[in-house]
């Protein structure tokens, strides 16, 4: 399955290598060393800034792919969209859009997702994350977008 990335959640997570997420009565979620692993679609990612924040544009090369994109953004409507970018493993940036207002939509091969905000500052702060994100893509970082943590896409 070539459209798809094998990924490593706990890399993806806003806590990174620092920590494993707490489940229930202070335990960790996973046993320590397991490994927790998730496929991802891989597409192509553009992202540009729009009036009062920034899209995102996630495109898939298959069907397949685009469907499962479609489907893991369904499942986690509501949640706090980042965008991660890393090269050579290490973690190079990462915005939470918790300053926006975003939402996702349906394109023919993937989705579209707006990240926008009615205040000045909150709209500049989205722009700068788009700006330092397209750089990070330009210099060659693998990029992945998160919804609630999860990742849902990637694009190297």
């Amino acid at each position: 399955m070539a459209s798809m990335m094998m990924m490593d959640k706990s890399m993806m997570s806003p806590m990174g290598s620092m920590g494993s997420p707490m489940g229930a009565m202070g335990m960790p979620a996973a046993a320590p060393g397991a490994m927790q692993m998730c496929m991802v679609p891989r597409c192509t990612m553009k992202m540009e800034k729009c009036k009062g924040g920034m899209k995102m544009t996630c495109t898939c090369e298959d069907e397949v792919a685009a469907a499962t994109l479609q489907n893991m953004c369904k499942m986690m409507a509501g949640s706090l969209y980042s965008c991660s970018c890393m090269m050579n493993g290490m973690m190079i940036c990462q915005c939470n859009m918790s300053m926006c207002k975003c939402e996702c939509t349906d394109t023919k091969m993937g989705v579209c997702i707006t990240c926008t905000s009615g205040d000045d500052d909150c709209c500049a702060m989205c722009q700068a994350c788009c700006d330092c994100l397209t750089a990070c893509m330009k210099a060659g970082c693998m990029c992945c977008v998160s919804m609630g943590g999860t990742p849902v896409c990637c694009c190297c």
